[in-house]
């Protein structure tokens, strides 16, 4: 690919990123209130009433074993109530992620509901290992696990156009996917994640864990206060990748960077590995009943 080719590419990518429809002004509203300590249950639930579509996914994701209801909720207001702003927050976020991960990613081999799927796995596990660990906010957690591949969203067009030249790169010179993106098309999905997040006015956390979820030892000092979430989220990533678990053209290019389970305090990967196991296992069960 000639260099007029690939800044031709680059310009028509950050015009890509811009045209990605922001999140509905209605949700965007729902979460400032979920910020409010004077919002009420019924207040959050009557802001979700304007899309039954999203509320049905948000009772979904509500009702997943993985917060472990003592009964099966029919309302939004009996959700919040239940289990709190913070959760109902992750909950709101990851159900109005669907709509842009819910298809089909050619370029990057992932079937239709695979990028969810993989979304949601690592949203589950790295749920889970703040938990396990105790050195981060679960609901964060989940939420920067949900939103880590969303750069794909904007590179899938590009990545199938480049695809001989990036397998090229991958299969005969070994060169890791990500880098063999940002050779020939001037960025990655996890840059391009990034701009996504910073665009719709996300928290920081999240650009961050998206942007680095792949090279965690990357983060720059200035922004070493991300530093337990993209560990986190780099670690679900590499677990369900390895568990193949979404698995795409790009799924085992990517080990546990190093200092990651030092960081975390976990000297035995295994245990940890079996547990993502019956995680993953109960999801897709769940999925299977969608």
């Amino acid at each position: 690919m000639d260099e007029r080719t690939r800044e031709l590419i680059q310009v028509r990518v950050l015009k890509r990123i811009k045209d990605v429809p922001s999140l509905p002004q209605f949700v965007i509203e729902t979460l400032k209130k979920l910020d409010d300590p004077s919002t009420s249950a019924s207040d959050i639930a009557a802001s979700l009433a304007k899309d039954e579509g999203l509320v049905m996914r948000v009772l979904k994701l509500a009702n997943s074993a993985f917060y472990g209801l003592p009964r099966k909720v029919s309302s939004v207001t009996e959700a919040v109530a239940l289990l709190g702003f913070k959760a109902i927050r992750g909950i709101l976020l990851a159900a109005s992620v669907y709509p842009f991960v819910g298809g089909n990613f050619s370029g990057y081999a992932l079937d239709r509901g695979e990028l969810w799927r993989h979304s949601l796995g690592v949203a589950y596990v790295s749920r889970f290992l703040a938990q396990k660990v105790g050195n981060g906010d679960p609901e964060e957690s989940y939420v920067g696990g949900m939103l880590h591949d969303v750069g794909k969203i904007v590179l899938n067009e590009y990545v199938r156009f480049g695809y001989s030249l990036i397998a090229k790169l991958t299969e005969e010179e070994r060169v890791p996917f990500m880098e063999a993106e940002r050779t020939i098309l001037g960025f990655d999905h996890a840059e391009v994640g990034g701009l996504v997040i910073t665009q719709w006015n996300l928290p920081e956390a999240y650009a961050c864990a998206a942007r680095f979820h792949h090279e965690p030892e990357a983060l720059p000092h200035d922004e070493a206060e991300y530093r337990s979430i993209v560990d986190r989220v780099h670690l679900a990533n590499v677990i369900c990748l390895m568990l193949g678990f979404g698995l795409g053209v790009d799924g085992l290019q990517y080990p546990v960077a190093p200092g990651v389970l030092e960081r975390m305090g976990i000297k035995d990967l295994e245990p940890v590995m079996s547990e993502a196991v019956e995680i993953l296992t109960a999801l897709d069960e769940e999925i299977k009943l969608e």
